[in-house]
């Protein structure tokens, strides 16, 4: 059915519509009503999220700074909240095949120390966080995915619109058809996390990331275990680098122990690696069954999993957030401090600031234009000051490799607390999709078989991520040329699709004399971590909504 013969949206009208239910979303939220209030005015705030509900689709560590929620919920600490668990012990490795070395904590720059940190689920905070937005009066909608933008006359953003309901595989209307509503605003946020998609489209019409280094991203990938109780050490924080990767492929590990005899134990490898044979997974199940953690999981049982692309330019590749009509906040724009391993801090001091521009935008009578002002203030917020001590830490560990990188990088954050840096400002070069090197000049990786323990497949590990799509829906893995995979990734990068997926979603199939191949999208299987749109050479696959509520269902992660 075309355009023109589809029914009309219904329409709804807010002053501000936020895309993402995140920790930026929710706090830009919570701070334009905590505004509205403090000015005794009437301000209409709705939160949009693809998730069946609020944290459905939240993925991260995570080791929560409080210094976000601090700034925004003052005197949250007197009430019932999510962050039971206080960081009790801080321990960080470097691993060899079977030893482990730890650094002593005196030697790593202050910023790093998570004393003070909660271990959680950044789920529950952002369920906690939606509770706390709608006793202030804002709408939340879960299940409601956005997949379009809609401008103005002068090509500002004037709204967006959610995805239609009920579409077959083929693309035409089921009986149960329901067109997508058009939300209007007089400002649009996106906080959609790394890679949004709408976020991917702003930043390209309006030429956002002009001048700035390309993002970088990593891939995270997690497992939830409910531990034997003798081997549960509540508040234990735990990181690592090094084996089973090699020094020039850049990454590390958590395990972090939570409150109810839980943990969780997660592994980042940056997306800019260059042998297409690897897997991320693979690499992940390898890295529990070394020495330092494998006696921990004994005895438990795993109980989620899920994987989601992480941003880490950091400050050197964070686009200019504001456009006509709207801003990018949280991982939309990619505010993660990659050495810390953390971001949901600096994402509610994202759409904290952003609200605060946009309200008083409102007040002035102002709609549909350019919040200017954003740029320069979380540069000189607690933001900037978080981000510039670490931004040479990525770049200097993609130059230099894991061992000596690590050391230059570490370097550069003690220089930094004294107010000056030996390397100036890096450049991170190549984005990642640009870094795989041909499959002729690689080794092919032979990864052991899971044993169903402590190590597992992609398969059985999708099944407790809960993950759900309707299967007569168009496939939300979009490819623009449908050839290019077998044509071109498979004989030159033995297409990487294969293995960097952490969901099982992309198969090449042959008959069985082994001729014949094809490329095969399981999309139902979509964990939505977003790494195909980034890491896939060809740049062929972008990543759309599915239809709303379909994906994980991620129980605390």
């Amino acid at each position: 059915m075309s355009e023109a013969e589809l029914p009309e949206r219904d329409i709804m009208e807010f002053d501000v519509v936020i895309v993402g239910a995140g920790p930026s979303g929710l706090a830009a939220a919570i701070r334009l009503k905590q505004l509205a209030a403090e000015a005794d005015s009437e301000l209409s705030v709705v939160v949009l999220e693809k998730g069946s509900e609020v944290g459905a689709h939240i993925l991260s560590g995570a080791v929560i700074d409080p210094v976000g929620i601090d700034a925004l919920l003052p005197g949250w600490r007197e009430e019932d909240h999510p962050l039971k668990t206080p960081v009790a012990d801080d321990r960080f490795y470097f691993l060899g095949p079977a030893g482990a070395l730890r650094l002593p904590n005196f030697t790593l720059p202050p910023l790093m120390n998570n004393h003070g940190c909660f271990v959680a689920s950044l789920g529950n905070v952002c369920r906690w966080l939606a509770g706390k937005a709608e006793e202030l009066g804002v709408e939340i909608y879960p299940g409601f995915a956005a997949a379009e933008m809609l401008y103005g006359e002068n090509g500002e953003v004037i709204g967006v619109a959610t995805g239609d309901m009920g579409v077959d595989r083929e693309g035409a209307p089921k009986d149960s058809f329901t067109r997508g509503m058009a939300l209007m605003a007089k400002y649009v946020f996106l906080a959609e996390g790394a890679r949004g998609s709408l976020a991917k489209q702003a930043i390209a019409r309006y030429g956002l990331d002009k001048g700035r280094e390309p993002q970088k991203f990593g891939i995270g990938i997690k497992e939830l275990w409910q531990l034997d109780p003798k081997k549960h050490q509540p508040g234990l924080v735990q990181h690592s680098f090094g084996w089973p990767l090699d020094n020039s492929t850049g990454g590390g590990s958590f395990l972090y122990h939570l409150e109810d005899g839980q943990a969780v134990v997660g592994f980042v490898l940056h997306l800019n690696y260059t042998n297409p044979y690897l897997s991320p997974f693979e690499e992940f199940q390898r890295f529990k069954t070394h020495p330092l953690v494998a006696d921990t999981f004994e005895g438990g049982k795993r109980i989620a999993y899920g994987a989601r692309a992480l941003t880490e330019g950091g400050w050197q590749s964070v686009p200019k957030l504001a456009f006509p009509g709207g801003a990018l906040i949280g991982c939309s724009a990619g505010f993660m401090n990659v050495p810390r391993i953390k971001g949901s801090h600096n994402a509610v001091l994202s759409g904290k600031l952003a609200a605060e521009h946009a309200f008083a935008a409102l007040a002035e009578g102002r709609q549909g234009d350019e919040l200017t002002g954003l740029d320069m203030a979380w540069r000189a917020s607690e933001i900037g000051k978080d981000l510039y001590p670490v931004r040479n830490a990525k770049p200097l560990w993609s130059k230099y490799g894991t061992i000596l990188g690590n050391a230059f990088g570490g370097l550069d954050m003690w220089t930094n607390t004294l107010g000056f840096s030996l390397f100036g400002t890096q450049r991170h070069g190549k984005p990642d999709h640009a870094t795989l090197k041909p499959a002729s000049e690689c080794k092919p990786i032979v990864y052991p078989k899971p044993d169903g323990k402590l190590t597992f497949d992609r398969l059985s590990s999708v099944f407790i991520s809960n993950t759900n799509h309707e299967e007569d829906q168009p496939v939300h893995l979009k490819l623009a040329d449908p050839d290019a995979p077998i044509r071109d990734n498979l004989p030159k990068y033995a297409e990487p699709a294969q293995r960097y997926c952490p969901a099982g979603v992309y198969e090449v199939m042959r008959d069985d004399d082994g001729s014949n191949p094809r490329f095969v999208i399981n999309a139902q299987n979509c964990v939505h971590c977003k790494t195909c749109d980034i890491k896939d050479p060809a740049q062929n696959i972008t990543w759309v909504p599915p239809e709303g509520g379909g994906g994980p269902n991620y129980p605390n992660m």
